[in-house]
């Protein structure tokens, strides 16, 4: 496993289950990178991780993951589709390239520019990024009442940042909305889109 733009390593806490083997933490700032080696010397995230300070570029050549994972990172490259074509030549024969990213470019806001962000994606932009020698098996929508607010947020108030009032209704009222809804309206509406690239063998 692969996950580019790793942060602190919140997600390795989340989504690292004992099937994988080995998890890579692929990280451009290097004081996030040393956080993450801080945690796993502590003991708070598992021995099986290791990390790489830097872009794509550092990865060996010769490397090769089952599964690379860009979550809420590819919006932050302005070279994404380069970016994808790099990561795609280092997935095994048969592996997943996955990217959760920010959903409809009208949806693009004073928050989205504050926090460093180049574009919002939908299901016709990531299928024209796939590299290739992939295929798109999946691309869905998550957070359908996160949409409505985005909404409110870009059209009526234009907040670069949200605040707590907002972030507290974000996470007591809105995400619990979306996870009874989101599967039941087929996964068509939703702030948040995640597209999922399978290697052909």
């Amino acid at each position: 496993m692969l996950e580019v733009g790793a942060g602190i390593g919140n997600n390795i806490a989340y989504l690292h289950t004992a099937p994988i083997r080995e998890w890579t933490s692929l990280e451009p700032d290097g004081d996030f990178a040393a956080r993450i080696e801080e945690r796993i010397a502590a003991g708070e995230l598992p021995p099986t991780c290791r990390v790489i300070a830097g872009t794509i570029e550092r990865i060996n050549e010769a490397a090769q993951f089952d599964t690379i994972l860009y979550i809420d990172v590819l919006e932050h490259i302005a070279e994404d589709a380069a970016e994808l074509v790099r990561a795609s030549r280092h997935l095994s024969a048969g592996g997943n390239l996955i990217v959760l990213a920010p959903a409809h470019q009208f949806l693009f806001s004073p928050f989205d520019t504050a926090i460093g962000h180049h574009r919002r994606y939908n299901r016709k932009s990531l299928r024209a990024l796939t590299p290739p020698g992939c295929r798109l098996d999946t691309c869905l929508m998550l957070d359908c009442a996160g949409f409505f607010a985005s909404l409110a947020n870009a059209i009526l108030l234009s907040n670069a940042f949200p605040s707590k009032r907002q972030i507290a209704v974000w996470d007591r009222l809105l995400v619990p909305i979306s996870r009874a809804f989101d599967r039941r309206i087929g996964h068509r509406l939703g702030k948040t889109v995640v597209a999922v690239w399978h290697l052909s063998t």
